[in-house]
């Protein structure tokens, strides 16, 4: 199989120009991005980074919302995050909550010091797992004015308690710990880093709706792309230690600037963030620029690409609200 439009899932529009761009983390890990800018803009532009999916690439739906963000008259940083597509990092395909988190400010380091960007003009928008990194990161950089979260996950929360927290238990996470710690002990002995696989293929009859789901997404012509970890081996086994005892959201009720969280109301995911949105707005003296948007009928991967159904409309009116 491959990519619909030349390596990527979705067409570049005439009013939009997309450039490869490459910029550091403060851990020095080099990342690639592509930057999608209006063709007609004048003068400083209101800027966004984005990212995700968990496992996705910018060639898939972070350059989808770019792209369109850009048609809209913002610049738009769609990124591989460390570790993974075109970035760095030298062990591959491996997700860390800290370093992750970094890449976000990393974008916005690049956007910020862009001639044609207003500094005090710049937010993030994280899809899926990069929905709870982007709150991570607005909950510790404050140059960040504004953050939109599509159907998010919170990737601490679902690896270390399971899907609706259904192992959440010591013995559980113990069980857990003690597999992916032998294979560590595999791997290094080996050499290599055994991978967990992308979403499953061929996909079985009785596969649950969130698993069709992904499957209809990442596994046939209208998501998949070459880099993209869940249309091929997925991430290395062991990465998921990073995250069971790491929680990011801790602070999030200490974000001072805007938040719109939006989510399928049908999506299996989201329970995260509502559950997220009630954390964030709980004894936070700043409630008034935070918003919960679900999304009727829509399940988790209506808004990875289908257009007809991303609330583009209020994610724009969002940013010229809070970006100003």
């Amino acid at each position: 199989m491959h990519s619909k439009y030349n390596g990527y899932s979705f067409p570049l529009r005439d009013t939009v120009r997309r450039e490869k761009v490459r910029f550091h983390t403060r851990y020095g890990i080099e990342l690639a991005g592509d930057l999608y800018l209006p063709k007609e803009a004048e003068g400083k532009l209101a800027a966004l980074a984005v990212a995700g999916p968990f496992g996705a690439v910018k060639e898939q739906c972070a350059g989808l919302y770019a792209e369109e963000l850009a048609s809209r008259g913002f610049a738009a940083l769609a990124f591989d995050p460390s570790f993974i597509g075109e970035s760095g990092g030298e062990v591959r395909n491996v997700a860390s909550p800290d370093i992750n988190t970094e890449d976000f400010s990393a974008a916005v380091d690049f956007l910020s010091t862009r001639d044609f960007v207003d500094p005090e003009q710049v937010g993030i928008l994280g899809i899926c797992g990069w929905g709870g990194m982007a709150l991570n990161a607005a909950a510790m950089d404050t140059r960040i004015k504004a953050t939109v979260t599509s159907t998010m996950y919170d990737m601490t929360r679902v690896n270390a308690k399971g899907y609706f927290d259904s192992a959440d238990s010591a013995d559980a996470r113990y069980e857990m710990k003690q597999a992916l710690n032998a294979q560590r002990t595999a791997d290094y002995k080996s050499g290599t880093y055994a991978r967990a696989g992308g979403v499953v293929d061929p996909l079985p009859e009785d596969a649950p709706f969130f698993v069709k789901d992904y499957y209809d997404y990442y596994k046939t012509e209208r998501g998949y792309t070459e880099r993209s970890l869940n249309s091929n081996a997925g991430w290395n086994t062991t990465s998921t230690l990073s995250f069971l005892n790491m929680p990011i959201l801790r602070y999030s009720n200490e974000i001072r600037s805007a938040v719109l969280v939006i989510h399928g109301e049908k999506a299996h995911s989201c329970y995260f963030s509502k559950d997220a949105f009630a954390d964030m707005v709980k004894d936070n003296p700043d409630t008034e620029n935070k918003e919960l948007l679900l999304i009727p009928s829509a399940v988790h991967t209506d808004l990875y690409d289908r257009k007809d159904i991303i609330p583009f409309d209020r994610i724009e009116a969002f940013f010229r609200k809070y970006l100003k």
